[in-house]
């Protein structure tokens, strides 16, 4: 009998993990599966590899506690389940760790020692259970209590990251993104990439090369993070997945072949091999569609010819940027100096950090600031459409895209306005795009420093950054 390419979750689950899906299922807060059919006599045996002798398995307790995560997952969680398709979510992938794993240098191993937590008894509990299911990371190298953690309602990959991306152009890309709608736009070494969210949104995370550089394109939902990390670590370049876990609503990344797991919107090691690092980030920008093929006529703009039908286009998330309250599965504090799914341009240079509210960002359009000892700008646009507003992305709420740049070119400290619709520095009258290009002027040619930043929800970035200035007119007038 072949096996049934359309599974349900809760099959599928069974099928791929046998009995600890059990505990994965009780930590989703869901009824354990019924029984599966009984296989026809010529069915395959489980492989050497993933069988245990029956004796064995008898003789094995099911696990003691999934890994830990909310008691039930809200609608929202059914929806993406829903728009990810049941007969899409895969399987967790094999377990890869690498035998000799990357080699951390010294001096990091010792600056995270101090860090590293004990594991209490639940913390045990966790760990052996995600053991249970395949994981090979080193639970004994954490930077936080496993608590922390929770699941979100899918396994390892269950969100299939794309690892060989295909690229179409502007011709065909009009066809299916709409001028408003967000893309993280991307250039390294002079090659410039559009990566949709209307395709991130049921990915996550895209392993690409660009420019002759490893990167990670990553989007969390939740979180409205869209961030960009360098795929290679001490001379190992890393494929990324999503673990299926989060903490504070945030995407936990884990890598092929250390198994470390990886916060996505700080890009730090929390437990495992690696636990302690930071993946490098590159400088991107979340802006129109319209606004990249402008600046860019020569780009490139990701294809929907990813290798697992999605609905892109389609917004498993609506409403959620509107929602009041709690996040979905956030349970840190709640900064109450903005709202929580306020999206601000976050900023961070050494050790001091600041927020931009949207709020405050559409009345100016432009804050010449310093941050970390850094001159920088703010610039603001306002016609991108909401990746998580309408239930069609086209059709949404215009939210707007804030971007952030150094503002010192050549030596020369430049002092930005908006005049006439247009970005204009007050030095030499020169007019700049929202990709940090001057294109009339003295300067024309010329362009701002790149720095990283995102457009995160307000929630998100306070939970990892409390200590964060936030930006309004009055303090800064």
């Amino acid at each position: 009998m072949k096996t049934p390419i359309h599974l349900t979750r809760r099959r599928l689950l069974t099928a791929a993990l046998g009995g600890a899906a059990l505990g994965v299922l009780a930590a989703c807060g869901e009824d354990p599966p019924p029984p599966p059919p009984a296989m026809e006599a010529t069915a395959s045996p489980p492989s050497a590899s993933t069988a245990a002798p029956a004796a064995t398995r008898a003789a094995e307790p099911p696990p003691a506690s999934g890994p830990p995560a909310g008691t039930r997952l809200p609608d929202i969680a059914a929806r993406v389940r829903q728009a990810q398709g049941d007969v899409g979510i895969l399987p967790p992938a094999p377990a890869t760790a690498s035998d000799s794993p990357v080699e951390v240098p010294a001096d990091i191993l010792a600056a995270r020692a101090d860090r590293l937590i004990t594991l209490s008894d639940r913390d045990q509990l966790s760990a052996t259970a995600w053991r249970n299911i395949g994981w090979k990371t080193d639970f004994d190298s954490s930077l936080v209590h496993f608590d922390e953690i929770f699941s979100g309602g899918v396994p390892r990959d269950g969100i299939p990251p794309i690892d060989e991306p295909k690229f179409t152009d502007f011709a065909e890309a009009v066809q299916f993104v709409a001028g408003r709608e967000p893309v993280v736009a991307l250039r390294v070494n002079g090659e410039a990439r559009a990566y949709p969210l209307q395709i991130l949104t049921y990915h996550e995370i895209v392993n690409d090369v660009i420019g002759g550089r490893p990167v990670a394109v990553t989007f969390c939902p939740l979180c409205n993070s869209s961030v960009v990390f360098d795929r290679e670590v001490f001379g190992s370049v890393l494929r990324f997945g999503v673990s299926g876990n989060l903490r504070n609503s945030d995407l936990i990344m884990w890598d092929d072949v250390t198994e470390t797991w990886w916060q996505q919107l700080t890009g730090e090691g929390l437990v495992g091999h690696l636990a302690g690092v930071n993946l490098s980030f590159v400088p991107s920008q979340l802006i129109a569609f319209d606004e990249f093929k402008a600046a860019y006529p020569n780009g490139q703009v990701l294809s929907r010819d990813t290798g697992v039908p999605r609905p892109y286009g389609r917004n498993p998330y609506s409403g959620y940027d509107t929602t009041d309250g709690r996040p979905f599965l956030f349970q840190g504090r709640m900064d109450e100096r903005l709202r929580a799914t306020e999206r601000v341009v976050a900023v961070e240079v050494g050790s001091e950090s600041a927020a931009y509210p949207f709020t405050e960002l559409s009345s100016q359009r432009v804050v010449n600031d310093e941050v970390g000892g850094e001159k920088i700008v703010v610039l603001w646009t306002p016609e991108t459409a909401s990746a998580l507003g309408s239930s069609a992305i086209a059709d949404a709420d215009a939210v707007g895209s804030g971007v952030a740049y150094g503002r010192v070119v050549d030596g020369r400290e430049l002092t930005f306005a908006v005049k006439d619709d247009a970005f204009t520095d007050q030095e030499t009258g020169s007019t700049w795009d929202v990709t940090g290009r001057a294109l009339t002027g003295p300067l024309a040619g010329a362009e701002l420093p790149p720095l990283v930043h995102a457009n995160h929800f307000w929630f998100a970035w306070a939970a990892f950054r409390p200590a964060t200035r936030v930006y309004t007119a009055d303090s800064n007038s």
